[in-house]
């Protein structure tokens, strides 16, 4: 007898859990802080989302929440989400249909990103170029993503061409239509902000890519078949050999 056989969405969890698993793999992680959510209805507003006080690297599908965005008494239950989790991830389910799958992360080089007067990513290279016209900065930080915090940072989303957002003296948010091409941006993300900020260190002048190659490339990243997909699946056999806990 399957003991989850009552909970829903299963293989959604499952492929969650993996992008949790797998950003402790590459240190993107941070304590038991930040937070991965999915949404699993037709207008967004019901999601699953990380447990509070759980650490990445425990994270199983069945331990994941499943939340409704307009419950006004979420935060009266007993298993509570974070409440920045649920600021943040919880506004922007409301208010963002197309956002499906969010992912919110304070890796190292995007919040070196995100700390910088100007937190602009240039397209100098074929992955930085995955970001061309399809990021914003967020300029005005205004502390932790409670309530308030959280629905302005919805705002900024709502272009849906708009897939990362940098948020400046925080870290990075990025956006997707599943949790394989979230996860596959978001790691791209960190990429392209270490290469960047690499090159920063030379001291040399960038080569940055001229607006139509850049906006080429972008597109052909988009329509790149299957890549994000085949990224996930092979990261979850590598678990099913490694660390197949987490998809219980």
């Amino acid at each position: 007898m399957n003991k989850h056989a009552n909970l829903t969405h299963w293989a959604e969890r499952v492929d969650l859990a993996a992008a949790f698993r797998w950003t402790v793999k590459l240190n993107l992680h941070e304590a038991v802080s930040n937070h991965f959510s999915l949404a699993v209805n037709d207008d967004g507003s019901r999601f699953l989302i990380n447990p509070n006080g759980r650490h990445f690297g425990r994270i199983t599908a069945s331990s994941l929440l499943e939340l409704d965005a307009n419950d006004p008494e979420t935060m009266n239950r007993p298993d509570a989400p974070d409440p920045t989790a649920w600021g943040l991830h919880g506004s922007i389910h409301r208010a963002l249909p197309h956002a499906r799958c969010l992912m919110h992360v304070h890796s190292i080089h995007a919040t070196v990103l995100a700390s910088l007067a100007d937190s602009r990513l240039p397209a100098i290279d074929q992955n930085t170029a995955i970001f061309y016209n399809r990021h914003v900065v967020d300029e005005h930080y205004g502390g932790m993503a409670f309530g308030d915090e959280g629905a302005r940072c919805a705002q900024m989303l709502r272009d849906p061409k708009i897939t990362t957002m940098v948020m400046g003296n925080h870290g990075v948010l990025v956006i997707g239509r599943t949790v394989a091409e979230t996860f596959n941006r978001l790691t791209y993300f960190e990429r392209a902000a270490e290469t960047y900020i690499r090159a920063l260190q030379t001291g040399k002048p960038l080569r940055v890519l001229p607006d139509e190659i850049a906006e080429k490339t972008a597109q052909e990243w988009e329509d790149y078949p299957g890549y994000a997909d085949a990224h996930l699946r092979e990261i979850k056999a590598l678990l099913d050999e490694e660390a197949p806990a987490y998809a219980s």
